[in-house]
């Protein structure tokens, strides 16, 4: 599989050869920053068994909460696409925006202006130091794709999206789309 150049907004999909690692074995992650200096994303297909209520009580809704990574899980991070609602958000890229004011998200929940089609949660982030991800990327642990969804992303259902993600690089890949996640039980 040819991989382009890691950049903001890009999607890394994780090569079914990572298969032992927890975190990010069938993972896709949107990268929300790439420098230098390092690399973070949120991972977009692993819901976890929270709702924003469990976390925080005062907010009344039932969004899902995602691990967004193995880094500061204590930690409550969310992406949009609602930046005229949300105000001090720091762009991504493609009409996908990263945090800004949570008092504002938590009022906008309550008055029912912000559904899940508007925004996502996560506990966590993935990060990367210094060529760490261009090393990883050289192992071939991940491919980086454009994010051809744009902003739509943010709707995409994670159940199937890493199966969907083999299918489209065809070829070997096509053979893990059904592949059982835990080889071991096959």
């Amino acid at each position: 599989m040819i991989s382009i150049k890691p950049k903001k907004g890009n999607l890394l999909i994780a090569e079914p050869s990572i298969i032992g690692d927890l975190s990010f074995n069938r993972s896709i992650v949107l990268l929300a920053d790439h420098t230098a200096e390092g690399s973070i994303g949120f991972i977009l297909n692993k819901p976890l068994k929270y709702t924003i209520n469990d976390l925080i009580p005062e907010i009344d809704s039932n969004f899902k909460v995602y691990n967004g990574g193995p880094v500061e899980q204590d930690n409550l991070y969310f992406i949009h696409k609602v930046p005229e609602l949300i105000p001090n958000s720091i762009e991504i890229s493609l009409g996908i925006y990263w945090g800004g004011d949570f008092s504002k998200v938590a009022e906008l929940i309550s008055e029912k202006k912000l559904n899940e089609k508007h925004i996502r949660f996560f506990l966590g982030y993935s990060g990367w130091d210094a060529d760490q991800l261009e090393y990883e990327l050289k192992s071939n642990s991940w491919v980086v794709t454009e994010n051809i969804y744009k902003k739509e992303i943010i709707e995409k259902n994670c159940k199937a999206f890493w199966r969907e993600k083999m299918l489209e690089f065809g070829g070997e890949y096509s053979i893990w789309s059904n592949a059982p996640e835990n080889p071991s039980l096959n």
